[in-house]
């Protein structure tokens, strides 16, 4: 495999990109053809210095005919759209591993989201998207504690290449390992898909936490509940329970809800001291992608009659307006909760 191409150009693109370079050649593409000119002429993104080994195109056909595996990582509001687009040049030989954190309910408006019910049939994962939007056969997800400033800053990390098709796993981790980044494998494919959407949610509370003036103890509290919550999820779901108790679970999760380099934790900071949920949105450099999941999960726990205690009551202080430290009362008040009840 001699090249191997990463679409999107975003923070979490350049990272997998600067990965992959040291072992392949990698081709990204981008609509943006100022995005490209970047990565051609100056080998440089966001402040990226890139090696001369990685090129763009916006050109979706030569990106297909050059790359036999590609790794998406765009929005999970764009994903069903870029599938489309790429569609009429993938072929069933193509491989896709997806880094996109997120869940797909593209029959729904988003700003429909509070009032209709959908139910689990309605959600769709990324590599679920992939199928249903192409012939590619061998899809896989890449998900796990990957912030990807410290990735870019040399900092050693590890990921989980979760899959069905051991092929995908084996190739997956051929041309992303090195010194520094090392890739598990994983055959519950759904399961680090839900966890990598889920933990965002926790992110936005544990930044929510902290902008409180909140300290570890309570960050830890709301870790393990999340995690808790995240399971119950998952296995209603329909995936095992064992399979968030690894990397793309409380590996993924402790990273993003105690790290100022994630942009949901980051959210949830800013929100609690005082800044405007639109201002936020409009001023954040990317997608904050569980703002979007918590609307989503939210709305499904109504219509499934799910018990998440976290998740609905963090829907009110976003989107409703509730009080925050009503809501932490609310949450603190549960004297009857089991410690461990998903084993």
């Amino acid at each position: 495999m001699k090249t191997v191409g990463v679409i999107g150009a975003g923070s979490f693109g350049i990272t997998i990109a600067k990965i992959l370079s040291r072992n392949v050649d990698v081709l990204m593409y981008s609509r943006k053809s100022e995005v490209i000119d970047n990565i051609n002429i100056r080998h440089e993104l966001m402040g990226n210095q890139l090696r001369p080994n990685i090129t763009g195109t916006t050109d979706i056909e030569k990106m297909t005919t050059s790359c036999e595996l590609l790794f998406a990582v765009v929005p999970s509001s764009n994903f069903r759209n870029m599938m489309k687009d790429f569609c009429p040049y993938l072929k069933p030989s193509h491989i896709i591993i997806q880094g996109t954190k997120g869940l797909d309910v593209s029959r729904i408006k988003e700003e429909d989201y509070n009032n209709l019910n959908f139910s689990k049939s309605d959600i769709c994962t990324m590599t679920e998207v992939i199928t249903q939007e192409s012939s590619v056969i061998r899809v896989g997800c890449l998900s796990g504690p990957n912030l990807a400033k410290e990735i870019l800053s040399g900092q050693p990390a590890a990921t989980v290449i979760a899959s069905e098709f051991d092929e995908v796993i084996k190739l997956g981790q051929t041309v992303l390992s090195s010194k520094k980044f090392f890739a598990f494998g994983s055959h519950d494919l759904k399961a680090a898909e839900i966890a990598g959407a889920f933990k965002n949610i926790i992110a936005l509370a544990s930044g929510i936490l902290a902008g409180m003036g909140m300290g570890k103890n309570m960050q830890s509290l709301l870790i393990t509940r999340g995690l808790r919550e995240m399971i119950y999820f998952g296995t209603a779901m329909g995936t095992s329970g064992a399979a968030y108790l690894g990397m793309a679970g409380i590996g993924d999760l402790i990273a993003t809800a105690t790290s100022e380099d994630s942009r949901n934790y980051t959210f949830g900071k800013r929100l609690a001291q005082g800044e405007d949920f639109n201002h936020i949105m409009a001023t954040s450099t990317e997608v904050v992608e569980g703002v979007r999941t918590l609307k989503i999960i939210n709305q499904l726990a109504k219509h499934e009659k799910l018990v998440l205690p976290i998740v609905q009551v963090l829907h009110k202080v976003i989107f409703e307006g509730f009080d925050m430290q009503r809501a932490l009362d609310f949450l603190m008040n549960d004297s009857f909760a089991v410690d461990v009840d998903f084993l």
